[in-house]
């Protein structure tokens, strides 16, 4: 049938907008930002801040400064050359004026004014201004000292010469984000101290001060300085568990203006933790770089074993999991101009410089031949451990393949506890993870049968933060979790096989059901991580108590939220009992009380798991549910004031 041609009335010239200035990052927050959520937020301190690692990286910046002030205003100080104040031949505005009210102004697109930047796109400082209600400039320079304020990114004042003043050159930004943009304004000082602390690792000799000024009660001030740097942000990231070998490896050489600087150390743990940066710039999706660092890796490991023997000509190689297992590592590139960081994205996820990998793979691949032959002992202990990861790795798939192959035999049979949900669309399907059988009894007679899957687990499951994949397998709990999945694990992982869109730990709320709740989370984040990556993870939070008064009754998930409903019932109506029920676990709830709490999506409540610091949570699992005791015992001593609520 021919296609109906429709009127072109209704959409002309009139409909078409043209943004100018800063008008795109207002309408379009996230194209430059990432998000206006939390990490969106941060990401107006992080720009500010990376201009002033780009001074310090450049030599002319060894202090920065950041203040968190009350209402919700941040303000980040350095020591460098300061803006530039005079005349832009190109605007006819002042520089300063220009970098602050124009997309793509900056000094760092290959005229001089930096050698090394994590700057690529040059909008960092100027989406600061159009996403803050109030921004407030100070410049230091030769002696004077320049002010200007803007607001959602047009200037409120004139660039004011205030005088002559004995500071030192520097910049000082002090900015506000528009609440109109983010729904919530708050800073997170442990985000921040996250961040500026492998800032300063990677500028060794920089120091950076973060005070939090916000309520007099807290105020306190924290100083990150590292002479020795990559190779104590390694010592951080052991967090005093013992190394597998004595003597770290380190590098630092340029070729071809591409500085190459790696620091690396086996642990006694299972999984790796690599992180990698380019011009100071976290990269968690890896890159050009990081490929050229595991390709050198597993060739030169390769090459010493079958030099030394270990490996036999009829031996096959090691695989580079192999050669990654208990690896901690920090690879640190700087790009000099004339090259720049070429990424994905604006958020400057992974790195796509061709150039790195050969330069990375070049540089780091002879450096490590070097000191396997100097370090016999050191080399003895990663050759053992790769050679025990290889013998581990061939275990578990005979592991994983008896699993896959009884699966087929049996007809992918699903585990006989498992009660499944009748719908085969996954984007619709949840599978709910209930601590204990009674539980799991009321979930099924509960639940809503057409969407709803329930799988009892038994007990607490196998902490596999301590155990292979092959000793995992052998668990009876974890075997069905897996198969109930759908999307095997380990080398055959595919998401595309995901039974279920929404996976809901549903754990009793004390701390048995809390750590219960840890050992599956600790088991998704080290196997199934791409699931909890991209949103399919979730918390149940049953509530904690049932209040009622004759035949009206309210459930409420704390201490806090039960005291106000008693107080607002109570001075509406004295003469009515109030009856207090605390649920010790969901097995004490009928499947009607289950269902209407805490499994019908009109009123339960749901906790999305995220990871937004991969490497701060990979430091913490490792804490929590490692094998090392002191390590553990500080954790919790350290936080133990600061515990509000032990129930989740």
């Amino acid at each position: 049938m021919a296609k109906t041609q429709q009127p072109a009335s209704g959409y002309s010239a009139e409909h078409i907008d043209v943004l100018e200035g800063l008008e795109p990052v207002r309408v379009r927050p996230g194209m430059y930002i990432g998000s206006t959520g939390p990490e969106g937020l941060h990401h107006l301190i992080w720009e500010i801040v990376n201009n002033s690692i780009d001074e310090a990286m450049g030599g002319f910046c060894d202090r920065i400064e950041v203040i968190l002030l009350p209402d919700d205003r941040v303000q980040v100080t350095d020591n460098g050359r300061g803006i530039p104040v005079d005349v832009h031949p190109k605007t006819g505005l002042s520089t300063l004026e220009t970098i602050m009210t124009k997309l793509h102004a900056g000094g760092k697109f290959g005229k001089g004014g930096y050698q090394v930047s994590g700057g690529l796109h040059g909008v960092g400082i100027s989406v600061v201004n159009a996403l803050s209600t109030y921004v407030k400039v100070t410049v230091y320079k030769d002696g004077f000292e320049y002010i200007q304020e803007y607001s959602k990114g047009f200037p409120l004042t004139e660039l004011k010469k205030v005088g002559k003043t004995d500071h030192e050159n520097g910049t000082m930004v002090l900015f506000e984000p528009d609440g109109s943009i983010f729904p919530e304004t708050s800073f997170n000082k442990e985000k921040i101290h996250t961040y500026l602390r492998s800032q300063a690792y990677l500028t060794k000799g920089t120091k950076i001060i973060v005070n939090d000024h916000r309520k007099q009660e807290d105020l306190m001030d924290y100083t990150f300085f590292f002479d020795s740097g990559i190779v104590s942000y390694l010592d951080y990231l052991f967090h005093g568990e013992e190394p597998r070998h004595a003597n770290a490896f380190y590098c630092n050489k340029e070729k071809d203006n591409i500085l190459v600087e790696i620091a690396f150390q086996y642990s006694r743990d299972l999984q790796s933790n690599e992180l990698s940066f380019v011009n100071n710039i976290i990269t968690p999706g890896g890159g050009t770089h990081v490929t050229g660092f595991r390709t050198a890796l597993t060739r030169v490991l390769n090459d010493y074993a079958r030099k030394k023997g270990i490996l036999k000509d009829k031996e096959e190689n090691l695989t580079g999991d192999d050669t990654r297992e208990g690896l901690v590592a920090v690879i640190s590139i700087k790009l000099k101009a004339p090259l720049s960081p070429q990424f994905e994205g604006q958020t400057k996820e992974k790195l796509g410089t061709v150039e790195a990998r050969s330069a990375v793979d070049q540089i780091f691949g002879e450096a490590l031949s070097d000191f396997l032959d100097q370090n016999p002992s050191d080399a003895k202990a990663i050759i053992e451990n790769s050679l025990l990861a290889a013998k581990a790795r061939k275990a578990a798939k005979a592991a994983r393949d008896t699993v896959i192959r009884k699966g087929a035999l049996e007809g992918m049979t699903l585990p006989g506890k498992l009660a499944d949900c009748s719908s085969k669309r996954p984007e619709e399907s949840e599978l709910y993870l209930v601590e204990g059988d009674s539980a799991g009894g009321s979930a099924k007679q509960g639940r809503s049968r057409e969407y709803q899957a329930i799988l009892p687990l038994r007990g607490k499951i196998l902490n596999v933060e301590k155990a292979r994949l092959d000793r995992m397998l052998a668990s009876k709990e974890i075997k069905s979790l897996v198969i109930a999945l759908g999307t095997s694990i380990g080398e055959t992982f595919d998401i595309k096989r995901l039974r279920y869109h929404k996976i809901i730990i549903m754990t009793d709320a004390d701390v048995d059901g809390a750590h219960i709740m840890t050992l599956i989370l600790t088991l998704f984040f080290r196997y199934f991580r791409v699931l909890i990556e991209e949103g399919h993870v979730f918390i149940a939070k049953p509530p904690l108590y049932k209040i009622s008064r004759g035949k009206q009754f309210e459930y409420v998930f704390s201490d806090e939220e039960k005291n106000v409903l008693m107080d607002k019932w109570d001075a509406d109506d004295k003469s009515t009992k109030i009856n207090v029920q605390r649920y010790k676990g969901l097995g004490e709830m009928n499947p009607e009380q289950l269902w209407e709490t805490t499994m019908d999506p009109k009123t339960r409540v749901l906790k999305g798991i995220s990871i937004e610091e991969a490497a701060h949570a990979d430091r913490v699992f490792d804490v929590l549910m490692g094998d090392e005791v002191l390590p553990r015992r500080k954790f919790i001593q350290s936080r133990a004031r600061s515990v509000e609520n032990l129930d989740i």
